[in-house]
This record gives C-alpha cells, structure tokens and sequence, in this order.
C-alpha cells in the first residue's frame, strides 16, 4: 500500500474487519503516532522555511557576498588570554627595542676602542663610525673625564651615541639599518648686555671684584686701555671705569661673560673711551669715538711683572759698581714667565749677546726695533728671519748674562736711537676703514648714550 493510499483508508471498514476487539487499540496508537509524525515534519518545514528567509533578508540588508553562517562558526568571540600576553613580547624580540641609556666616563688613559671591549661593542661598529668622515676625528682623542652615552638593543647592537665634547657641542652618533650617521648639535647661546661701574679705593682687581666683574673682564679691560694707561705706574685712588658688556647664557643660566662692548675709563682725570666694532669680515677691533684704534703699533709692556726693578736712564751698575746709562727698563718677574713681541716685526738677533745673555733682537718696519734680553730660554722655533706677530710669545724670563736676579731687560729705539719704552710716544694702529666708518659711528653713537645714561642713573641712586 502506497503513502497516499494509506492517508486515504476507509477506517470503517477497518472496524468492520474481524479480530475488531484485538486490532482497535493497536489502529488507534498507530493512528495517532502517524498524526504526531506527521505534525513534527510540517512543523521542521515551517521552521527550516523561516531561517531560510531570515538569512535572504540578512545578507540583502548587509550587502555582503559572505555567507553569515560560516561567519559566525569561524570567527572566535574574544581574543584567548595566551594570545594578549605572548604577541606583544614576539613584537618587541622583532624590533629590538632598545634598552635606557648608559653613561660612561672616560678614564685616564682611555681610547674609544677601549670603551667598546668593555662594553662587549662590536669592532666592526667602532670601524664603521670612525671611518664616517671629520667630525667623528675628534673621538681619536679623549680627555678623562669625558662622558660618552650609549643606546644598546637587547641584541647587543649599539643604537645611538651621544658625546658632549664641549658645552654648546655635542657629536650624536645613529644607527640606519645597518649604517651609521653622524652630526654634530649646537645649543644656541643667549647673549644679554649687562652694566658695572666701578672706583678704585685700593687696588684695581678689588674694584673690578667689588663691581661684579670676573677676572677676564678686569683682563680684557686692562688689554683694552694698556696702551694708554700704565696700570702698574699711573693708577690712582678715585680713578673710575663704566662697561657695557655682554653676558652668554645657556637653558637660562649663565655660562661666561662675553666681549666689552663699551668702555670708560678715567684715569688721573683723563677720559679714555672705547668701542667695540666688528666688520663685515668678522674682524673685531677697539676703537675712540672718533674711529681711532685703540691699539697701539707696540705694546707698553712685553712681560706680566712684579715691579721695575731699574729704570730708564743713568744708575749705578749693580754688578760692575759704577755708574752707566741704563738704556732700557727691567721687569722683575718670576723665571719661566712669558715675554711677547712687543709689535709686529721680523727677528734679526737671537742668541747670546754679552752681559745681554740670552737676547731677541726684533725689527719692526723702517724705523723702530726691540731688544728683549736675560731670556731662560726661546720659544721654540723662533729663530732669526722669522717674522712675529704683537703679543706672541718669543721667550721667558731668566737671568741670563749679567743679572742679579730673575728679570726682563727691555729696550726701545727709533732710527737706532734708545727712547725711554715709558714715555715714548707710541704710533697708532690703522684707524677704522673707510667703507666702515659710517656704520660704526652709529653703533657708537648708540652705544655711548647708553653707557652715559647708565652713568647719570648711578649718580641719581647715589645722590
């Protein structure tokens, strides 16, 4: 009997059959298992038919061509708790991230090379660094107590360098793949202009100090006016000076002063003024309001000294006991101490000259000449025919020859005459340049209204 036979029974004639009282409760159950069989098939259908449309309609509003089923079988819900602590470690082992800085100083005695075998620093790196050109020679030699800073991965690969050789100055040494690069940084310096007056009560170094001035400002202001002003013989008590000078400044501290700007001083009631100016060519001088160089031909002095030990002039020989034209002057100084040339010139003597001792004879143009004798030794290299500049070192101080005592003896001719090196009148230096000359009496009208407005100022607090 087929399926649709069966649905399609005359039960009637089913209960008409014998047997009927055994086969009633058997049909019954059996009926009533193919209702409920065939209520669960329709039902699956019905349900099968829903999910179907559900899911058409899903992806027509999504517009995705994926199948959303497979979609959310194979995407996981949250990332497994393994995963969030080991993939961030296998990142960092991939770029080697490198490790905080280490700080060396250099030892005495150390070379570069040295730092790195301590340091387990490949020599391949150091070669590789060395050979990147000018600005790593300074790396050749060291100073105790250089400090070095060094970036090193995990793997031992140095990353960065960094070496402050001076305080503006740093060499910064970067890895690029597997070449380095070098440069050299340079902080920038603050200038600031600062103001001082000061009067001499005993001494100039105390004036200077008591008038906030470091050494080399008290120096460089004795440099300025020294070929005007004797400042071992002519200072007085209530001589007076005023500067403009420039203080330098780094990440808002105070590093060093800078250059005078402008200066004043008077001495025994005399007034000396000076500028600094400097050209286009960078060339930096000092100069009278008037555009006359502050620098003499000559220096006054050839020697830091003590004291004159003898004069120019007649006096009684200290070792030959009689009187004798002392033709120079004698500067008592400490053996070993510098002696300069006194200007520009060419060396036409050197060796030892009598009761002269060890001596330096030097010729400065047509007309002057320069004698410098009781030397301990030269300077090395000078010989004769060898031209000198002003101020440079030629010998030092000794007692040579006919000496009593550790000095230099100092003569001054013109036209090989003997002059007083006191009181000769000195020729100038070359006075400012013409194409100049415009420029800078502008900044020195400018900076000589500030220096006399800083003055009247005091003398108002003061009155």
């Amino acid at each position: 009997m087929d399926y649709h036979s069966f649905l399609n029974r005359d039960y009637n004639t089913l209960l008409e059959a014998p047997d009927l009282a055994k086969r009633s409760r058997f049909n019954l159950i059996h009926a009533l298992v193919l209702v409920v069989s065939i209520a669960v098939i329709i039902s699956v259908f019905l349900l099968m038919s829903a999910d179907a449309s559900a899911t058409r309609s899903k992806l027509t509003s999504d517009q995705t061509p994926l199948d959303y089923d497979i979609q959310q079988v194979t995407l996981p819900l949250a990332i497994p708790e393994k995963l969030q602590a080991e993939e961030p470690l296998a990142l960092e082992e991939q770029n080697e991230i490198p490790q905080e800085w280490l700080t060396i100083k250099v030892k005495s005695g150390d070379a570069l090379a040295h730092i790195f075998k301590r340091n387990n620093l490949s020599p391949a790196e150091l070669h590789q660094i060395m050979s990147l050109g000018k600005s790593t020679k300074r790396l050749k030699s060291l100073r105790p107590g250089d400090i070095f800073k060094f970036q090193i991965s995990e793997a031992g690969q140095l990353q960065q360098l960094l070496y402050e050789y001076s305080p503006l100055k740093t060499l910064h040494i970067q890895r690029q793949d597997q070449q380095f690069s070098a440069r050299v940084a340079e902080k920038e310096i603050e200038k600031r202009t600062a103001y001082t007056i000061g009067t001499i009560r005993s001494s100039l170094f105390e004036a200077g100090k008591d008038a906030g001035l470091s050494d080399s400002l008290i120096m460089e202001m004795v440099g300025v006016f020294g070929w005007d002003i004797d400042f071992a013989l002519d200072i007085r008590e209530g001589d007076q000076f005023a500067l403009i000078y420039e203080e330098q400044f780094l990440d808002g501290e105070k590093v060093k002063d800078g250059n005078i700007l402008a200066a004043e001083f008077i001495n025994q009631g005399r007034t000396y003024r000076a500028l600094r100016y400097t050209d286009a060519k960078g060339r930096s001088d000092y100069f009278t309001p008037e555009g006359l160089s502050m620098r003499k031909a000559f220096l006054r002095t050839p020697v830091d000294f003590r004291r004159i030990s003898s004069r120019y002039g007649k006096r009684h020989h200290p070792t030959l006991n009689k009187m004798r034209l002392h033709k120079g002057v004698d500067y008592a100084a400490k053996t070993g101490t510098p002696i300069k040339a006194s200007g520009d010139g060419k060396i036409i003597y050197r060796g030892t000259k009598g009761g002269y001792g060890r001596t330096i004879i030097i010729k400065h143009g047509g007309r002057y000449s320069t004698l410098y004798a009781h030397m301990s030794r030269y300077k090395k290299g000078l010989k004769a025919g060898r031209t000198v500049k002003q101020g440079q070192i030629i010998g030092y101080v000794g007692r040579s020859g006919r000496a009593t005592g550790p000095h230099l003896h100092y003569e001054f001719r013109v036209n090989g005459v003997h002059s007083n090196p006191l009181t000769v009148k000195l020729p100038n230096a070359a006075p400012i340049k013409k194409q100049y000359k415009d420029n800078f009496m502008r900044l020195a009208n400018a900076l000589l209204a500030q220096l006399d407005m800083h003055k009247q100022t005091r003398i108002a607090m003061h009155q």
